[in-house]
């Protein structure tokens, strides 16, 4: 059989990092070893009953059976505004500061397309979600890395960015609470952000996958609250963690007009829009009942304080996320990122996640989803306690 050449776009991508982490798993699961894998971000509960009872009658209608709308339902972008003025207080125009997604993922994908030309300039966080350099690549843009140090609360220190990058940089990409590292943002930060985005003509995209997710009472901060925010951006909200509906392939974009309107665009090309009945089984979510968000939320809250508290109980020197369903732990003094994920995989079939699969300045640390039973956490560090690496 005759083999065609990929495309130099396809070829330059980069390597899918949880594609191979899967597989290196996979391989210890065949082998019959119990594996508790804390290496993905895959919610682990299911969606909400009246979300799915919404699904299964929205199915039965047949208007639901032909194309949608190309630029979706307008009764679900009206749901994406008005649960941001319930829920941040912020106006939002349905019928053009909203954009409909195929999962948040898409639009972290497609926004370098419609914003960006070869050669241009995205600063992008170091450790980072790793597609946001899948669609810096698709554009053929240049990535400038913003690293995420402890010291400065996993925030970036915009003090510290080269002049050239500021002047040539046009995007910006940010993601509170964060993925990897747990952390959040503060208001005065997206402040800051405003103002560096404003003076430099940057358009900021803030991923704001776990924007439900805080802990110990703290509401996490969405970078539209911030006065201006919409003139220098937009962010990116999915109902795959908030809702458990990661397999559903729904979230939206809201914010300046102009980029809506550039995702619009492309999007009209590539899609006749999501299946109506998600998009109305999307907005159940958003404007019903939400009850169910402050239940798994308490459920994260549990789990992270199981495993934080165990791993300080034998020794190891932790940190608790303030956020997301992610800790973000620092590995022990000898290793590297990778030598001990696979220490922990190989010898006590415990799957993370090395920090350096998300940027260079991930490594020395390892992600750990809070994405199993308390029963299976408390099992982890009964695992790790084994290893006998820490002192008491």
């Amino acid at each position: 059989m005759k083999t065609f050449k990929q495309a130099e776009r396809v070829q330059t991508l980069p390597k899918q990092f949880f594609a191979s982490l899967t597989e290196k798993v996979q391989k210890v699961v065949n082998e019959g070893h119990d594996v508790i894998n804390l290496g993905q971000g895959n919610p682990d509960q299911p969606t909400p009953p009246h979300i799915v009872e919404a699904m299964r009658e929205a199915v039965k209608s047949p208007g639901n059976h032909k194309y949608s709308p190309f630029r979706g339902l307008a009764t679900f972008k009206e749901a994406a505004a008005e649960f941001y003025k319930r829920e941040y207080g912020v106006d939002i125009n349905p019928a053009d500061e909203v954009a409909v997604l195929f999962g948040g993922k898409a639009g972290l994908v497609e926004i370098p397309q419609v914003l960006l030309n070869s050669g241009d300039t995205v600063l992008v966080p170091d450790p980072g979600y790793p597609d946001y350099l899948s669609g810096v690549s698709l554009s053929g843009a240049r990535m400038a890395k913003m690293p995420l140090k402890e010291e400065n609360h996993f925030l970036p220190d915009y003090g510290t960015i080269p002049e050239e990058d500021l002047q040539k940089a046009k995007l910006m990409f940010l993601n509170y609470p964060n993925n990897p590292t747990g952390a959040v943002a503060t208001p005065a930060f997206f402040r800051d952000t405003v103002s560096l985005a404003s003076k430099h003509d940057i358009c900021v995209v803030h991923d704001f996958a776990y924007g439900a997710i805080g802990f110990e009472g703290q509401k996490p901060v969405s970078f539209l609250e911030t006065d201006g925010a919409k003139d220098v951006g937009i962010e990116i909200y999915t109902l795959s963690k908030t809702y458990n509906m990661a397999g559903w392939r729904v979230g939206f974009a809201v914010g300046n007009k102009s980029v809506i309107e550039a995702l619009n665009i492309l999007q009209d090309h590539l899609y006749v829009s999501l299946f109506g009945a998600i998009q109305e089984a999307a907005e159940t979510a958003l404007l019903g009942p939400q009850k169910c968000v402050d239940e798994l939320v308490a459920t994260y809250e549990k789990r992270r304080k199981t495993l934080i508290d165990g791993l300080q109980r034998i020794g190891w020197d932790v940190s608790a996320p303030a956020g997301s369903f992610f800790a973000w732990l620092k590995v022990p003094a000898g290793f590297s990122s990778v030598e001990f994920a696979d220490l922990l995989l190989n010898e006590i079939k415990v799957a993370v996640a090395p920090g350096v699969g998300f940027g260079e300045h991930g490594e020395g640390y390892v992600r750990v989803g809070l994405l199993t039973s308390l029963e299976r956490l408390e099992e982890v560090v009964k695992r790790i306690e084994n290893l006998k690496l820490f002192d008491k």
